[in-house]
């Protein structure tokens, strides 16, 4: 699941985030991003399961290169 959602950050540099119903509970990534002029800012929360998928995903990707570095 991912939720993109741009924000202002205040002077005193706090947040309070309130997560919808439908993100489950557990460990999730933050990444903050400066917002660039040309360019909408994403925030980027992922589940563990997201995150083991998405790292599954790369380490299939160039297994064959990443086999040959093990040599």
């Amino acid at each position: 699941m991912t939720i993109t959602q741009t924000v202002e950050i205040p002077a005193d540099r706090r947040l309070n985030i309130i997560v919808p119903n439908e993100v489950p509970a557990g460990k999730v990534v933050l990444i903050f991003k400066t917002v660039d002029t040309a360019e909408e800012t994403v925030y980027t929360t992922l589940s563990r399961d997201s995150a083991i998928s998405m790292t599954a995903e790369v380490i299939e990707k160039y297994r064959p290169a990443l086999e040959e570095l093990a040599k």
